[in-house]
């Protein structure tokens, strides 16, 4: 069991800036693909971001490309979620997931993650 934990939310300005953390338990965090998804109030958990194992590999959805920025430290068993130039349009739940099943694909979906933080809610005042 994989137990992943959010920090980093907030509430900041539009414009402004925060820098999302998820602290993963175990030993495996290198080996899995890890993903940020949000939820705002009224609709579906939507895909933000991805990295792959090893790192080498990101991914975005396209109204966070250039603003959002994906990374890890396998040695701190930690993903980061660096995120600029907020606007209101971002405010929602950030949740945090890793992919554990060793695939080469690194998944979009809600459905192509096994484990998932409690979310941490990021607030973007106008």
């Amino acid at each position: 069991q994989v137990q992943l934990v959010e920090s980093g939310g907030g509430l900041v300005q539009a414009g402004g800036s925060l820098r999302l953390s998820c602290a993963a338990s175990g030993r495996f965090f290198s080996t899995y693909h890890m993903g940020w998804f949000r939820q705002a109030p009224g609709n579906e958990r939507e895909f933000v971001a991805a990295i792959s194992r090893g790192g080498g590999r990101t991914y975005y959805t396209d109204s966070v490309k250039g603003r959002f920025t994906i990374s890890r430290d396998d040695g701190k068993n930690t993903v980061y979620l660096q995120m600029n130039n907020l606007k209101p349009e971002d405010m929602a739940v950030y949740y945090c997931a890793a992919d554990s099943r060793l695939l080469v694909v690194v998944s979009t979906i809600p459905g192509g993650y096994d484990f998932w933080g409690q979310g941490t809610q990021v607030t973007v005042s106008s």
